[in-house]
């Protein structure tokens, strides 16, 4: 089994964990926590070693092209057939598209910080849809939400048969246990969860929040390239898979599951994270944004935000992402004769963006920290007033932007915003406000012609 290499010290000694993981993304990993655990040169022996069962968990159709096909096979100390019956549990302020309970508005949308609750919260009854769109059942489309936790899950087990869980931490760290082994995730870091994998969420730093996008299409994969060549952006060796470990401990504990929309629990008498040895590619991941090599513009102009794309889920349409992860990391400015801030513009791709920590270029006033923005399919958006005067003026050098990191979840599909979030006193009435002051500049005359 691969671990990290203790001669290559961690990018970021503060991130560094005591964990060994796998490195790639997209590899065929195999891990055993028991010698002899994993069979070798078939997949189903008719007695598996240690009394184990072997079961295989699909994250793609059987008959998928092999490039794109998801599949592990797990070696357990149970199946995990063997449940309790599930019955419908409190959903809570958990959505899933397509959202009923609220017609979307015509409007940009910007709210302050969720407040963490101060009653035991743990990581499942913390989460809060604040948008979504598309439809689960169907498969496309995306769910956003925030989870805001103050304990952690220690009998308590969940999993998610929507889709696959992109998980941003922002104010406190994250140990994830899997079927497929532990990782951890601070801020700066993202995790992935697969679709129908089980997990629970151990908070290392008390009091917790952060950002998910439930992805209901295609998994996650890497960005082509294209002209920029083999290297750059997101680099597969970065990425980062968990080594088997299990849990052999019984009790009465509880499984819970996201099922069409809505949430079920069941009484389990033993871990559901039980697996001693896996073999496959739909594993869990974690990947530290300081690793992504930022291309940027070494001439003239501010180019598209699709340059700091770390991972897409594609839809039917070549080009055109179900949903796609961004991150506006720190990085050099160095374009001329550019207005270098994002400019205004107009989209016909959604685009909800978070803020892990610092301030973002285009909004530094009034977009905090556990916060976010939406702005929704052709709603005009770009810089704040006072941003478009100073960036008009400033005299362009090469500027390094620190202390910075936004990222948005951006989709082909409009984000309808739940009746909690239009409602919540998080929302700023005041949003489209701060594009207000803009001046009249214009200093020419209309020609004068036939009337």
């Amino acid at each position: 089994m691969a671990s990290i290499s203790p001669g290559i010290p961690h990018p970021r000694p503060e991130l560094a964990d005591e964990l060994e993981y796998q490195h790639g993304f997209g590899n065929e990993c195999e891990s055993e926590a028991l010698p002899g655990a994993l069979p070798v040169g078939l997949r189903s022996p008719q007695r598996p070693a240690y009394g184990l069962y072997a079961e295989q968990l699909s994250g793609t159709a059987f008959t998928a092209p092999r490039a794109s096909n998801r599949r592990n096979w797990l070696y357990r100390i149970r199946p995990s057939v063997k449940h309790g019956k599930f019955e419908t549990a409190p959903d809570g302020l958990l959505r899933t598209g397509p959202i009923r309970d609220a017609h979307t508005p015509a409007a940009q949308l910007r709210w302050n910080p969720f407040p963490i609750p101060a009653k035991p919260t743990d990581w499942v009854d913390g989460l809060v849809t604040l948008g979504a769109n598309g439809d689960a059942q169907m498969q496309l489309g995306v769910g956003i939400h925030l989870y805001l936790a103050n304990e952690s899950m220690t009998d308590r087990f969940f999993f998610n048969a929507d889709g696959e869980l992109l998980i941003v931490p922002q104010q406190g760290r994250l140990r994830l246990h899997t079927e497929c082994g532990v990782l951890q995730a601070a801020p700066g870091e993202i995790a992935v969860v697969p679709r129908g994998m089980v997990f629970r969420i151990v908070l290392l730093d008390g009091p917790s929040r952060g950002y998910v996008c439930e992805n209901y299409g295609q998994a996650f994969t890497l960005p082509e390239r294209g002209l920029v060549g083999s290297d750059g952006f997101a680099n597969e060796r970065d990425f980062m898979t968990p080594v088997a470990a299990f849990e052999d401990r019984e009790g009465d504990l509880e499984l819970m599951t996201k099922y069409c929309g809505r949430l079920f629990a069941c009484r389990i008498d033993h871990s559901p994270l039980d697996v001693v040895a896996w073999w496959g590619n739909n594993v869990p991941y974690k990947y530290d944004l300081a690793r992504f090599a930022v291309i940027n513009t070494v001439s003239v102009d501010h180019p598209d935000p699709s340059i700091f794309t770390v991972l897409s889920s594609c839809s039917h349409t070549p080009g055109v992402a179900n949903a796609d992860f961004v991150i506006f990391p720190p990085r050099w400015q160095v374009a001329t004769d550019t207005f270098r801030p994002p400019p205004y513009h107009r989209n016909i791709m959604s685009e909800f963006m978070g803020l892990i920590h610092g301030a973002y270029e285009s909004r530094p006033e009034g977009f905090l920290p556990g916060g976010a923005t939406l702005h929704n399919c052709m709603l005009p958006h770009g810089p704040a007033a006072e941003v478009h005067e100073k960036a008009s003026r400033a005299r362009l050098e090469p500027t390094y932007l620190d202390n910075t990191l936004a990222f948005m979840f951006e989709s082909r599909y409009v984000i309808q915003p739940t009746k909690h979030a239009l409602q919540a006193p998080e929302l700023q009435a005041d949003y489209a406000d701060c594009w207000a002051p803009l001046p009249k500049h214009f200093m020419g005359r209309p020609k004068r012609g036939p009337r």
